[in-house]
Order: C-alpha cells, then structure tokens, then sequence
C-alpha cells in the first residue's frame, strides 16, 4: 500500500512494535497483533533480533498481509532486504544504518523510512537522509522513579520544532506516564511492553490510544 504525508503523519497516533517475548503459551505474534489493531493501534513495526532470517521473514509477511486488512502502515526493523522481499510499506532504521548507505535510494519514493533520533542533529539528518518519520527516544529511564525521563520534554519539543516530519516518542512509555508527554509536540507514541505485556492486549492498546489522543490534542 501507498500512503500519503498526512496519513503516515497520523499513524503515528499509537505506533506498535512487535516483542514475542510476553507472547503466552501456545499464542502466535500474528494473533496477538490481530487484537492489537482491532483496538486501534494506527501503526506497527515487526522487531524480533532473537528469529532466524527465515522465520523472520515469515512472520513479517502474515503481518504484513494482516495490516493491509485494517488499512495500517506496516515497516520492517532493520531488514531492508526483507522489507523488499515481502513488499513491506517501509523499514526502521538507526542513526547507523544510515552512514555511507542511502537508503531512500534503496526502498524507493514510496516506500516509508523511518529512522530514530536522540538529538536535533540526529533528527535533522534524518530527515536529510529521506526518513517520513523520525522515532524519538528513550523518553523515561527503566527506573521506578516517575521523572527519570532521559528526554525531557523541552527536548523533544525542541527536536519535534526542528524538523518538517512527523515525531514519535518511544521508550518507556506507558500508560501511566504516557500524559508526561503532553506539551512535547510528538505526534505520538511508539510502545513495546505497555502492549504485548500487557494481561489483556486489546484493552491495553485502546487505554492506550485514549491518552495518546489526550496527549496530542494537549500539544
């Protein structure tokens, strides 16, 4: 599928990226997304380092097929070649993939680029290098303590004004702390744990895109 500046500007919304870790006995990743879309998760990102390239790539392309049923863009974490392979709608890259490699060259015009970001420079060279988007992060510290945030906000307004392309923040994020973020100027949340640990996943992501909601309207 092809989607355009706006659309992939609002997929941002509540962006989900896949860990079979949390999967229960006897559970299949593509299952447990199934859910997590039927609740309104806008955007998902498969990211499993521990599967072989085969099985990754098997598991990438039933949910690819999956997100084309519920209209919803859906990028490869760091495989360009299995993204191409499988005819993806994009990839997700870092800061280093993106050194001595061109990779907008690589996917074509219309293919989404997602890269993360953790500075302003990272994140205006992103945007120099063809990403659509820009992943942001980490936001909070793994700690217990409600403010070890590792960007602050005034950071990721700073990062978000800097740039012409949507913003998702990502790290940490639940939904306790998910409203810290209003005033930043994201345009969403990119979230792990919060989802695919969660007991009941279709609950936990539509929680979750309530007050990512809440939090975009509050700026």
């Amino acid at each position: 599928m092809k989607f355009s500046k706006e659309e992939i500007k609002s997929s941002m919304l509540l962006y989900a990226v896949t860990d079979r870790m949390w999967l229960k006995e006897g559970e299949s990743l593509t299952k447990v997304c199934k859910e997590v879309l039927e609740n309104g998760a806008t955007f998902l990102q498969i990211r499993e380092k521990d599967l072989d390239e085969e099985t990754f790539e098997e598991e990438a392309k039933a949910l690819k097929e999956l997100c084309e049923k519920y209209h919803v863009p859906f990028v490869v974490n760091d495989n360009v070649d299995i993204a191409l392979d499988i005819d993806a709608d994009g990839v997700h890259v870092g800061q280093s993939d993106i050194k001595g490699r061109d990779i907008r060259s690589i996917l074509g015009p219309d293919k989404i680029l997602g890269i993360s970001a953790g500075t302003v420079e990272e994140a205006v060279a992103a945007e120099k290098a063809g990403a659509d988007y820009i992943g942001v992060g980490a936001v909070f510290g793994t700690s217990t303590k409600k403010d070890a945030r590792n960007l602050s906000v005034e950071k990721l307004r700073e990062i978000s004004r800097a740039v012409t392309i949507p913003v998702v923040a990502i790290g940490g994020i639940n939904k306790s702390n998910l409203m810290d973020l209003s005033g930043s100027a994201v345009h969403g949340v990119a979230v792990v744990s919060a989802i695919f640990a969660a007991e009941d996943v279709g609950k936990a992501t539509a929680e979750l895109l309530t007050l990512a909601g809440d939090m975009v309207n509050n700026g």
